[in-house]
This record gives C-alpha cells, sequence and structure tokens, in this order.
C-alpha cells in the first residue's frame, strides 16, 4: 500500500487521523508519518487497512469469491486455504492462498498477485 492509498482509505473509511491509529494500535504521528510517506506503511498496518475497508462495502458491491472470480478447478480448490475456511472475499488476507496456481511464502509476493485481482482491487 503506498501514500495516496492509504489516505484514501482512510478517507473511505471517514476516520481522522487520531481515530485511524486508536483502530489500528500506533501513534497519531505513525499515521501521519505513513500519510506524508516519511514512513513505509508495515504489512500488519495494509492488512488491517484493507480488512477494515471490506466491512465498509455496500452490500451491492460484494466481491464474489476468489475460487469464482480465478475459476479454480476443484482439485486447486480443495488445497486452498480460502475455500478451507470460506474465507473466498477475504483471500488477500490468508497467507498460503493458491493464487495463480502456487502459494506465495511472504506477504509482498502475495501481495504482488492480489493486487491484480479484483477481489482485493475493488476495495482501493
Amino acid at each position: 500500500m503506498n501514500t495516496e492509498e492509504f489516505l484514501e482509505a482512510r478517507k473511505k473509511l471517514g476516520k481522522t487521523q487520531k481515530q485511524l491509529a486508536e483502530l489500528l494500535g500506533v501513534s497519531i504521528k505513525a499515521v501521519h508519518s505513513y500519510e506524508q510517506g516519511w514512513r513505509a506503511i508495515p504489512s500488519h498496518i495494509e492488512r488491517q487497512m484493507f480488512f477494515l475497508l471490506t466491512r465498509i462495502r455496500d452490500e451491492e458491491k460484494k466481491p464474489k469469491p476468489c475460487w469464482v472470480v480465478k475459476k479454480c478447478p476443484p482439485s486447486r480448490r480443495n488445497r486452498c486455504p480460502a475455500w478451507e475456511f470460506q474465507a473466498g472475499k477475504l483471500c488477500w488476507f490468508i497467507n498460503g492462498t493458491i493464487c495463480e496456481c502456487q502459494a506465495k511464502k511472504s506477504w509482498k509476493d502475495k501481495m504482488s498477485i492480489c493486487r491484480q485481482c479484483e477481489v482485493l482491487s475493488s476495495l482501493l
């Protein structure tokens, strides 16, 4: 998540910097630094921001489960944690999902794939 995306997400959430800092469990100075680009946004903060955004979605804009979007065959779907935990709308939140036919080991690698997928990109 970059600086602009972070700021846009805060605005979509309708929170002040202080309110968002309290939600994320960080200082207001940290939120200010993320928005100004003085600090990199840690992966756990990025993950929390995306999660919060999923909670404010309009019912009409509900994303399809990832296995529908990606047209996963049953053989792949049955081995994927998103299917196992019925979290197809939060697949980006779970490490080890089988996206693009293989599980990614790091959050950074996973997010490089997830950012191209409509399940996550619809949040931004």
